[in-house]
């Protein structure tokens, strides 16, 4: 029975190799990317969705979620860490034939986010006043941000383990089951949503609790493929170690995600404690607009992220001519996408903000800033693909520098340095100008990588030997 179950992985490994290694590229991308396109726009509807059904409770409550939105994306820095860390190396490993080591990476991976997300959750939830505070929380918004808070602290394992399994089912080229976990997850949460608020009359604490349920539902879903044998990784226990080869290598790697989200968070935080000054409004103006730049945004980053294992499984194959086909497709596709969407968001921009909160002056505050990162749209995918392809080969060092660029240094310096001067219209302003800058330094250092890359330089080497003891 084992020798069968070997045969099976080894035909299902070849199957998978074969397809990332010599499929058209153009038509790999897309079923790499539309899965998790969809998962993230689904996932961000559902986000929206608490937004939304929230927004009619009042601007406090409403302005809650962004504050919350900060936390949620601390938890997601350290998902996202462990997720691309060990999904890198997998990818890199099953184009090596090394599948033991995929294993070791997937498990360790795993089990990290899970004390990781566990440990957050108790921290929090001892701090939570301070924590929602720091967050960027008003005295008037502290009453909701403390009862959104703690279930999302409550959900802090999941949100931690669904980052790692659906970017490890990401980097194997099994984007389809991770977007089946994320949006049942997604669609579940909107309907979680509209019963707990409008039925049960549970207010935010119905958002709360029906992100957090939904967040454990799709952890379950998302390990089903695990356990039935479809990957090549494997979160069973006797894979994990603590060798510290295997652990650096997967926070390393891991580190430009974490920078990334955790920057994020910061900036939204700052963001939050800047807007705070001009009341209420101005904090809800942001956390809605930020919710539907990012909604705009899915479609840059999961064709970024189905480049992700395309990029690493060929890098460790050795075939880097398909790297860069890769690159430039996705680059032509994405920018003529955003353009398109830039400019819906610059035509319609007051009405999509009043869709979610009926206030004129949220309207004139979060109206004008769509406007201003529609003006940007176009130039996004120069610096998310610049750093997610570092990332994807290894250079962990210049992806973690470009992460830190765009949604740190440039924008938390603008954004400070602009709204000491220009008040609330330099805040408007600062994503937009920390958009066009990061792009400005990412472009040319992509740029010189792919010029750089050498001929390929495929070797065969027979998977039966690649059971071996991985460093």
């Amino acid at each position: 029975m084992k020798k069968a179950n070997a045969e099976t992985q080894k035909e299902a490994y070849e199957k998978q190799y074969h397809r990332m290694t010599q499929e058209p590229v153009g038509r790999l991308v897309r079923e790499l990317s539309l899965p998790t396109i969809i998962s993230m726009l689904v996932t961000n509807i559902y986000n929206m969705g608490d937004t939304f059904f929230v927004s009619q409770i009042n601007t406090s409550a409403s302005a809650a979620t962004g504050v919350v939105f900060g936390l949620m994306a601390i938890l997601q820095a350290f998902g996202f860490m462990f997720g691309h860390g060990s999904g890198t190396n997998i990818s890199r490993k099953l184009g090596q034939r090394d599948l033991k080591g995929a294993k070791n990476f997937s498990a360790c991976g795993f089990y990290l986010a899970l004390l990781t997300g566990a440990l957050i959750g108790v921290l929090g939830l001892i701090f939570l006043d301070p924590l929602m505070l720091l967050l960027g929380s008003t005295k008037t918004i502290l009453p909701y941000a403390r009862i959104y808070g703690a279930y999302i602290l409550i959900a802090g394992p999941a949100m931690t383990l669904g980052c790692v399994m659906n970017n490890i089912l990401r980097y194997e080229g099994l984007a389809f089951f991770g977007m089946i976990g994320l949006t049942s997850g997604g669609i579940l949460n909107l309907f979680g949503d509209a019963f707990l608020i409008n039925v049960c009359h549970m207010g935010i604490a119905g958002a709360g609790l029906s992100t957090a349920v939904t967040q454990y539902l799709s952890c379950v879903i998302l390990i089903i493929p695990f356990l039935r044998g479809k990957t090549q990784s494997s979160f069973r226990w006797k894979y994990f170690t603590w060798k510290p080869a295997i652990v650096k290598k997967v926070i390393f790697n891991g580190t430009p995600s974490l920078m990334r989200n955790l920057l994020n968070a910061l900036s939204t935080m700052l963001i939050n404690h800047l807007a705070g000054g001009y009341g209420d409004a101005a904090v809800s103006a942001i956390s809605i607009v930020n919710r539907i730049a990012f909604f705009l945004n899915c479609v840059t980053i999961g064709l970024g992220q189905g480049l992700q294992p395309i990029a690493a499984y060929n890098y460790g194959a050795r075939i880097y001519s398909r790297l860069k086909k890769a690159y430039w497709y996705v680059w032509r596709l994405s920018t003529a996408l955003l353009v398109v969407l830039a400019v819906l968001a610059f035509l319609f921009a007051d009405q999509v903000v009043g869709f979610f909160r009926n206030d004129p002056e949220v309207i004139e505050i979060g109206g004008t800033m769509m406007r201003y990162i529609a003006i940007s749209m176009p130039f996004m995918a120069m610096s998310v693909f610049g750093d997610m392809i570092f990332q994807s080969i290894g250079q962990a060092a210049k992806a973690t520098l470009l992460a830190s660029l765009r949604r740190g240094v440039f924008l938390i310096s603008f954004a400070y340095l602009l709204t000491a001067i220009f008040g609330i219209a330099g805040l408007e302003w600062a994503q937009s100008i920390a958009e066009m800058s990061a792009s400005a330094i990412a472009f040319p250092m992509t740029l010189h990588f792919l010029h750089t890359l050498p001929k390929d330089k495929v070797t065969e080497v027979p998977v039966e030997n690649t059971e071996k003891k991985s460093e």
